[in-house]
């Protein structure tokens, strides 16, 4: 590119191919941040329709400001999506471990509630932590912020920051919950399996699945049918409890996939997607309601806490 604004495509063959060479090259980068736009848009905006279920079936007992807020809530549980930004790099390495775990990395090992212990049974069992997925940890400590974020508002109802950091919180760990109900988010054949010569099989099936709520049109009418809040005495096993069923579906979802109903969708693979998204609405909604619950019982985090 000359200055003055004036391109000299044709002058010569070296400079022709660097132009032409360059050219591909700004074609790919456009081609590649469509398909990157693209396929993280239609996954937020799964979220977003679950969201908006789970606060559709909200008790009156959580506060007004809360369920009030489903557009807010829907739109910031794409955020952890959109934190996996490839300029971002730390952010995303550290980021995207959050969103899975690999069941089979953990051996069958009781599961300890405290992150660190985790990484700890990890490095014992010869595993990376940053492959095998840490999605409990993230759930739970989510839940933590939250229980703690409407205490401060019982506190202090007064404070708009907590009214805000309390639908922050619940967003972010909406977009973890239904991760959990999302059955290639619990194995390491998240996205494909390997035949026995070594061949990759079924390759695609993750974006399938991540793209049916919005591509076929499963509405938040039809997820938040039957919805209600349920409470749960140990959250923690609750957490595990979602994550080891959704493990249980990953056969479905192969099993579908290769009968070509995520491509044409058929009853059943829709009704399969339909019920694991209402288990998505449940779980976010469970977590929601018994942060709101838990948060009369917490003490100030230390003395003359504002």
């Amino acid at each position: 590119m000359l200055r003055g604004g004036s391109a000299r495509i044709g002058c010569g063959p070296c400079l022709g191919l660097r132009a032409f060479l360059g050219l591909a090259l700004v074609l790919a980068v456009l081609a590649g941040t469509m398909f990157c736009e693209r396929a993280y848009s239609w996954w937020i905006k799964g979220h977003g329709i679950i969201t908006q279920a789970a606060v559709s079936a909200l008790p009156e007992e959580v506060p007004m400001f809360f369920r009030a807020a489903g557009k807010e809530l829907a739109h910031l549980a794409g955020d952890p999506d959109r934190w996996k930004n490839p300029e971002t790099r730390a952010l995303r390495g550290s980021e995207s471990p959050e969103h899975y775990i690999d069941l089979e990395d953990y051996n069958d090992q009781p599961l300890p509630p405290n992150r660190y212990e985790a990484i700890a049974l990890l490095h014992r069992l010869r595993r990376r932590p940053e492959r095998a997925g840490l999605l409990p940890w993230a759930i739970q400590e989510h839940y933590d912020r939250l229980s703690c974020a409407f205490a401060d508002c019982r506190r202090q109802p007064e404070e708009p920051g907590n009214r805000t950091k309390c639908i922050v919180y619940a967003a972010i760990l909406a977009h973890y919950a239904q991760d959990a109900a999302m059955p290639l988010h619990t194995t390491r054949d998240y996205d494909g399996r390997r035949s026995p010569d070594g061949k990759w099989l079924q390759k695609g099936i993750h974006a399938k699945i991540d793209g049916f709520p919005e591509t076929y049109n499963l509405t938040v009418e039809e997820i938040a049918r039957g919805l209600a809040a349920k409470s749960h005495d140990d959250m923690w096993h609750r957490i595990l409890q979602v994550i080891q069923d959704s493990y249980k579906h990953v056969d479905k979802c192969y099993e579908l996939d290769a009968a070509g109903a995520f491509d044409k969708p058929s009853e059943a693979s829709r009704a399969f997607i339909l019920q694991r998204c209402r288990v998505a609405a449940q779980f976010t909604l469970d977590l929601w309601y018994n942060a709101w619950k838990r948060s009369e019982k917490l003490p100030p985090p230390f003395p003359g806490a504002p």
